[in-house]
């Protein structure tokens, strides 16, 4: 059964009382495969634990839960790379996480992640979440140890969606402009304000 499919819009009650039930269990599942993949001393990304999280975050919300897009997507004015270049981007972009992972401090590889992610935009639904998720995962595993918080990273960014949505912007257009770098500065340190604000909230439950 697909929800869309079914009601009228994502605006539906319906709709988003399983949105939020996926949101949690995803949640569940990044902290479970934080917890493991620390205990088996296996740090590094692959295509297995993405693709996960965006079928918790899409499940019976999008036909393909957790499978890369297989036609043409655009996001507002911004148009993302053609879908059968998605396999390719994705697996030379976490193989360039995996090869960075040791001498990357966990900010800036945390921001690439995230940005690289929106901007290939793998799957049909869900990205922004998948692509969250996967930034969290990343500076965890880099930390060694879940971050604790009363609101982790992913939801704190849902909740600062303009300064995100900036930061994102400011990145796309270093890439557009041949002649800089990539700018992932803005986004690093948003990173960097959040997740200080989401270890305060733990040190208050102390």
């Amino acid at each position: 059964m697909i929800i869309r499919q079914l009601v009228a819009s994502e605006r539906d009650e319906n709709y988003q009382k399983l949105l939020l039930s996926n949101a949690e269990r995803q949640y569940d599942f990044i902290r479970c495969i934080i917890s493991v993949g620390i205990a088996i001393e296996r740090p590094f990304l692959s295509s297995q634990v993405i693709k996960s999280l965006n079928f918790h975050a899409t499940a019976c919300l999008d036909l393909h839960a957790g499978e890369y897009r297989n036609h043409q997507v655009s996001v507002g004015a911004y148009t993302p790379p053609f879908h059968f270049e998605v396999q390719t981007l994705m697996d030379d972009f976490i193989n360039f996480v995996n090869f960075n992972w040791q001498e990357s401090d966990p900010f800036s590889l945390a921001a690439y992640v995230l940005w690289m992610m929106n901007h290939i935009h793998p799957f049909t639904n869900g990205n922004g979440r998948t692509a969250r998720a996967a930034c969290y995962f990343v500076l965890c595993m880099k930390n060694g140890a879940l971050l604790p918080g009363k609101m982790m990273l992913p939801e704190l960014l849902r909740k600062n969606r303009s300064d995100y949505v900036d930061a994102l912007k400011v990145a796309d257009a270093s890439v557009i402009d041949c002649s800089k770098n990539l700018n992932l500065t803005p986004l690093k340190n948003l990173l960097e304000i959040l997740i200080a604000e989401q270890l305060r909230s733990a040190e208050a439950d102390i």
